[in-house]
């Protein structure tokens, strides 16, 4: 059992999820390895908005990186959160 924000939940807290590595390969697709230790493949074209056009370019969409667990790209400029990106990604 523990609380958060003044709720009192049964079980034990989920630890958030991270992104430790990440390789692009064709295609705007991700290999992405979780803290949960599993890698998985993760298709960036869906990622939609303004914000995401310029990983269109592909010199700019392999320049990802990791940082503070998440997937960042140009200086993070651009990101994508490890949640997102693990529900949207499949197994490897």
């Amino acid at each position: 059992m523990y609380v958060m924000n003044g709720i009192v939940y049964g079980g034990e807290p989920e630890k958030p999820i991270k992104a430790v590595k990440v390789r692009p390969l064709q295609d705007r697709i991700l290999l992405v390895t979780f803290s949960t230790g599993e890698t998985r493949l993760f298709d960036a074209s869906i990622l939609k908005g303004k914000i995401f056009e310029p990983l269109a370019d592909e010199d700019i969409f392999k320049g990802a990186y990791i940082d503070f667990g998440v997937v960042a790209w140009k200086n993070g400029t651009i990101d994508c959160s490890p949640e997102f990106m693990y529900e949207n990604s499949y197994e490897y």
